[in-house]
């Protein structure tokens, strides 16, 4: 029995714990660092909440939302995502920033892409890598990720078959892993690789890969929060759901999006955006 003065358990909140909020997101999203800085700003305004993130490529990250192991989804493949949408697993998407995909390479530049478009250099690179695939690689994260089905849409406006010309190669390699992993692949390896800016950026200073292609409408990447749909999911914290969203979309989440990485990298790995379409630039 607790006597007068004495601090109960329910005081020290021993009776409350954390509701825990679970993100499934993109790679590149996580290992820039942008996740940490968001989330210690959300949880400081909502001590009630602990934000957890399970972080894979796009394509694993919608499967989670699909068994409904988590509450939210942060990711970047715009065809993937309404299909997600279509079959009932989220109610809407909201875009919150975007970047550009960049075609990196080692510094001699194997292939000989420099100066061209992105799908051109995705051409070179192919026939380069057919005719000396000692010499010229290229690294996919072979993942299902949102990079990954962006790099398989260049492949396929090449004109090439993608399964009798590419895939398979012995100059083709695929990593299996995340973005920032798979660039210290393609430079143990001096391959060209198709990465997010962001990621790329917050890896520059372990690689010796330059980038050759920055911009494009090939090469834009869009990033957005899907919520899972609480009527199939019951348990989904769609409240804090909610909540998130209003935060990332709002000054605060904007503004961290529009500084981060500046300071270390003199730019921002992202810019911040909020729509529902993507942005014209």
């Amino acid at each position: 029995m607790l006597g007068i003065g004495t601090v109960s358990a329910f005081d020290l909140g021993f009776l409350s714990p954390k509701q825990e909020f679970k993100i499934a997101t993109t790679t590149s999203l996580d290992d820039t660092g942008l996740l940490t800085a968001l989330e210690e700003k959300f949880e400081s305004e909502h001590s009630d909440v602990d934000v957890q993130f399970i972080s894979a490529g796009t394509g694993k990250a919608l499967e989670y939302g699909e068994k409904g192991d988590v509450d939210l989804v942060m990711v970047h493949s715009k065809a993937k995502e309404k299909e997600f949408i279509d079959a009932g697993y989220g109610t809407n998407r909201t875009i919150f920033a975007y970047n550009f995909f960049y075609l990196v390479g080692p510094k001699d530049d194997s292939a000989g892409i420099n100066g061209s478009d992105v799908v051109a250099a995705f051409g070179k690179i192919a026939d380069e890598g057919a005719k000396n695939p000692d010499k010229v690689k290229f690294v996919s994260r072979g993942d299902e990720s949102g990079t990954h089905n962006r790099e398989l849409k260049i492949w396929n406006e090449t004109g090439l078959d993608y399964n009798s010309t590419i895939s398979g190669q012995k100059w083709y390699l695929e990593s299996g892993k995340g973005m920032g992993e798979t660039l210290i692949m393609s430079n143990e390896k001096q391959a060209y690789t198709l990465s997010d800016s962001g990621t790329y950026l917050a890896f520059a200073g372990n690689t010796t890969l330059v980038p050759y292609i920055t911009e494009g409408k090939d090469l834009m990447n869009v990033y957005s929060l899907i919520p899972i749909n609480a009527t199939k999911f019951p348990d989904t914290k769609s409240d804090i759901g909610q909540e998130w969203i209003t935060f990332v979309t709002g000054a605060e989440g904007q503004g961290i999006i529009k500084d981060y990485g500046v300071d270390k990298y003199g730019k921002t790995l992202f810019t911040p955006y909020v729509g529902t379409s993507d942005p014209e630039v």
